[in-house]
């Protein structure tokens, strides 16, 4: 009988350290969220700044206790921005059982991982990939973004073109990528829309070369007034100095992808004069301002392009899942959509398709080195 207490108590005590044991360990279990995009090469510029700001909203969330009482961990994955390594980033943070994802940054790097997010029914939440693609298909019910889409983009553009600078005659040209091709595909429709006005040249170049120079002499040699680019940076700032350096005057507009302060640096004085359209400007919103700050303080420097999207996105996902109480797929979306959020963007909440509702585009003029927001 003594052995069968004995038998017991042990017995007892071993159950009770297990169930402690499975307990201890879902108490510390992190909520991961993941971070994909291009943090190296060209493109760097875009994705950095959206790691930086999932950073600060993240140790500021873990500073008062975390979220269901759990603190937030970080999942970094470069990708480049190639739709490529952006399949097998998303298969990596999938495997990582991230709960969410912040990113990825580029339209075509997008595109190539949702469909593996899908299968494994995590959200995403891009701070910057606009092909309306990505939400118009509804081919992926777990993508949401904190920035317009193309359509919206490529229509401002295209009225700031033709009934404010009073333009007739383009050239549309565009780097044959998702994104890139995706707004030039709708400036091109909107500009033959309007009445009396005509694309005169309609044509893809090659991402990454070393020579625009033939392109250069097609938009010489086509009469047209101005020229709108479907693109990122580094090829915008290698066709408008090569334009200049030929003596070319034909006026630059861009998109969101060309809005970014390395376009400056790398194409110098002849950056001057160049268009882009852009997130609306947010600045003076109380949480940019503290947002932009906590960026100054712990990195030295100014925040760079999507930042504040990036910021905005990172509390949009970390609020739903506080609302939901879980971050149970279905959940979270329903919180999504169902929430209002306060960020740096203002107060937003996401459209059955995805579609952030509260923000908007500007647009800009490189002046004195610097982008201007144009009222």
């Amino acid at each position: 009988m003594k052995n069968y207490f004995f038998f017991r108590s042990v017995f007892g005590v071993a159950l009770f350290l297990f169930f402690f044991s499975i307990l201890s360990a879902n108490a510390a279990e992190t909520i991961k969220i993941g971070v994909p995009g291009a943090h190296t090469g060209d493109l760097a510029s875009y994705g950095l700044p959206t790691v930086k700001a999932a950073q600060l909203v993240v140790k500021d969330v873990n500073a008062k206790g975390g979220i269901l009482g759990r603190k937030v961990e970080l999942i970094i994955e470069d990708e480049a921005c190639k739709p490529e390594l952006a399949s097998n980033a998303a298969t990596k943070l999938v495997s990582g059982k991230v709960d969410a994802v912040i990113g990825h940054i580029c339209s075509g790097a997008t595109k190539a991982a949702l469909r593996t997010y899908k299968d494994a029914k995590i959200i995403v939440i891009s701070p910057s990939a606009t092909s309306p693609e990505l939400t118009l298909s509804g081919q992926y019910p777990n993508f949401f973004r904190t920035i317009g889409s193309d359509a919206v983009q490529a229509k401002l553009v295209s009225d700031f073109a033709v009934k404010t600078l009073k333009f007739t005659k383009f050239a549309v040209i565009h780097d044959k990528g998702d994104y890139g091709k995706g707004f030039a595909e709708y400036a091109k429709k909107y500009i033959e829309e309007c009445k009396n006005t005509h694309v005169a040249l309609f044509e893809g170049i090659t991402a990454g070369a070393v020579d625009y120079s033939a392109i250069v002499q097609k938009i010489k040699h086509s009469g047209a007034e101005a020229v709108i680019y479907g693109g990122y940076h580094p090829e915008a700032a290698s066709v408008v100095q090569q334009m200049r350096k030929k003596g070319m005057k034909t006026l630059f507009i861009s998109d969101d992808g060309v809005k970014d302060n390395t376009f400056i640096k790398v194409a110098g004085q002849y950056a001057e004069g160049v268009y882009a359209s852009g997130p609306r400007d947010t600045t003076n919103n109380p949480l940019a301002i503290a947002a932009i700050d906590a960026h100054r303080k712990a990195y030295g420097t100014e925040p760079g392009a999507f930042y504040l999207n990036a910021y905005s996105a990172t509390i949009a996902i970390l609020n739903a899942i506080s609302k939901a109480k879980s971050t149970q797929y279905e959940a979270v979306a329903k919180a999504l959509r169902g929430n209002k959020v306060d960020t740096p963007l203002g107060k937003i909440s996401f459209d059955k398709k995805g579609d952030a509702l509260g923000v908007g585009f500007s647009m800009y003029l490189v002046k004195n080195g610097a982008y201007v927001e144009l009222k």
